[in-house]
């Protein structure tokens, strides 16, 4: 499975940004997809995730007030909307796949068996 990410970029403090990733591959619309980013200098963290039918979503508490996951309208692609974005979103966002049963979440990044190249998103203070 190949994941490709996209969305990224500049942005003012305050601002919004939807991120879209899109996977390719055997059987890759089966699976939960997510987010995780890392800052510079800081451990990856996970940001969301959505079950492969988009029924099911998980947030970090950290940022679930100012976030959205969903799923495109092909299966196989996942957004993530970012609203009200602070500096300290600056980050390394990295789209990943979970090869499960489609309905388990999990926030640890062991977990995750694909990942994307990650888009870079910078916030202006």
């Amino acid at each position: 499975v190949q994941l490709q990410a996209s969305g990224g970029g500049l942005v003012q403090a305050g601002g919004s940004l939807r991120l879209s990733c899109a996977a390719s591959g055997r059987t890759s619309t089966d699976y939960p997809m997510g987010w995780f980013r890392q800052a510079p200098g800081k451990e990856r963290e996970f940001v969301a995730a959505i079950s492969f039918k988009g029924r099911r979503a998980n947030y970090a508490d950290s940022m679930k007030d100012r976030i959205t996951i969903s799923r495109g309208n092909a299966r196989n692609t996942v957004n993530l909307q970012l609203n009200s974005l602070k500096a300290e979103d600056t980050a390394v966002y990295y789209c990943v796949a979970h090869r499960g049963n489609g309905v388990y979440l999990p926030t640890n990044q062991y977990e995750y068996d694909y990942w994307g190249q990650g888009t870079q998103v910078t916030v202006s203070s």
